[in-house]
């Protein structure tokens, strides 16, 4: 028995609930990063229970739940023979720990951790010999000890550094082949007017720009591009149309707001949600879905190369209260779309990864066949301001495009331990989650 078995039922439990690695890794308030080795069988869980609070999501049954056990028990037994146990531990709690500091909740990842230390050693007896569990026991102190460092670390830069934070310099990575850049264009609203300038402007002041961050409709994104046989300023043979505030499923949503529960209105259904969200200020709450509508402008095909995720500011996460777009006791659910990524932008280098069992870049499109793509964007230890870079290529042609929210960024921020309200079904006013009882 392998991590790679005990990868093989987190990841079939994990399809079958139908939710993504995002909503998940919230839900489990772990990064989407370190949700995604567990299933990939990169790593396995030092303590059980984050793996039975999964299974528990994706509505495992009891014997699912006693498989998964003792899969886990076996896996964690390997994993211990091996001579990079050490590196395991250290790299799963120094995530883990560091995406918890802005939610006031590093002591409690420590304390996790330091409370699995002996269940993970007893795990292990029969299966190892002695002198393996003593070895062990000590690898887990040691990654405790990592734990407490790093949140200090990281706590104490988020204190000292500039505004833009780590990966300020708007560095990412891409999803697919990265195309040839020439002229980088964006569109402003009108595929008609595209803008030369290379990235969006940000405000320094969260107040500020939360505002102006929101967007009342869709936008289009066109550009120019320059190739060999081109001409300068030769119209982009595609158009991205986005929607930065579509919903996987009202459950699974949540803004942040500088305003009390009774500033604040009911929640909009979906596609009153852009004008909500410029009505109130707000901002997606650990995580923002995006949908991308990319279709040639004419009979020509287009090959899309690449989704380049580019960091534009991290700061700590907004100080607000944050709203539930779904009713208490109804539930919610979400379909599972053709093209589907995700992406951690609490990473150093964020970068998008397509969804278990989707395909990865380049695809082709035409004006008779466009494609939709689906991006789910958490955060949890930041105020991340960021956009995307489409990388394309038809031809001898070859160019970039830059997708924003009309010329401003996305913008989205970590939320745990802020102040969390939802609506009541019928009700007349938000209330704390959890006031009411539900059905």
């Amino acid at each position: 028995m392998s991590a790679t078995e005990f990868a093989e039922l987190l990841r079939a439990l994990k399809e079958r609930s139908g939710l993504s690695y995002g909503m998940l890794a919230k839900r489990l308030h772990m990064s989407t990063s370190t949700l995604h080795r567990y299933c990939n069988g990169d790593a396995v869980p030092t303590d059980y229970a984050p793996v039975e609070r999964l299974a528990r999501l994706c509505r495992a049954s009891p014997q699912e739940l006693v498989e998964l056990h003792r899969r886990w028990v076996l896996a964690d037994a390997v994993r211990g023979r091996k001579g990079d146990a050490a590196e395991a531990v250290a790299a799963d709690g120094a995530v883990d720990g560091a995406a918890d500091v802005f939610g006031g909740e590093a002591v409690a990842g420590v304390a996790v951790v330091a409370a699995g230390a002996e269940e993970t050693v007893v795990a292990a007896e029969g299966v190892g010999d002695e002198r393996t569990r003593r070895t062990r026991r000590s690898l887990v102190l040691a990654g405790v000890g990592v734990v407490a460092a790093l949140g200090s670390v990281t706590l104490a830069l988020a204190l000292t550094l500039p505004s833009g934070g780590p990966g300020g310099s708007g560095e990412g990575d891409s999803v697919g082949a990265a195309g040839t850049p020439s002229v980088q264009g964006r569109g402003t609203g009108s595929t008609s007017s595209p803008s030369a300038s290379a990235s969006p402007s940000v405000s320094a002041s969260p107040s500020a720009s939360a505002s102006g961050s929101a967007s009342p409709s869709e936008s289009a994104t066109a550009g120019s591009s320059t190739a060999p046989g081109a001409g300068a300023g030769d119209p982009v043979p595609l158009t991205v149309t986005t929607r930065p505030y579509a919903w996987e499923s009202p459950c699974g949503q949540r803004y942040l707001i500088e305003r009390g529960p009774g500033q604040v209105a009911p929640p909009p259904v979906e596609q009153d949600a852009p004008a909500w969200v410029a009505r109130h200020g707000a901002v997606s709450a650990g995580e923002q879905y995006l949908e991308l509508t990319v279709q040639g402008t004419g009979e020509e095909t287009v090959v899309v190369d690449s989704l380049t995720v580019r960091t534009v500011a991290k700061a700590a996460p907004l100080a607000w209260n944050d709203y539930a777009m779904g009713y208490p006791g109804v539930g919610c659910g979400g379909g599972v779309p053709t093209r589907a990524f995700s992406v951690a932008l609490d990473a150093a280098r964020p970068a998008l990864v397509p969804e278990a069992g989707h395909k990865n870049f380049p695809f082709k499109v035409s004006e008779s066949d466009p494609e939709v793509y689906y991006v789910t964007a958490d955060a949890s230890a930041y105020d991340v301001r960021w956009y995307l870079e489409l990388s394309w290529s038809s031809g001898s042609r070859h160019g970039k495009l830059t997708i924003d929210d009309k010329g401003r960024p996305f913008r989205t921020s970590g939320e745990n331990g802020r102040p969390d309200y939802e609506f009541p079904l019928g009700g007349s006013a938000w209330e704390r989650a959890g006031a009411s009882p539900t059905p």
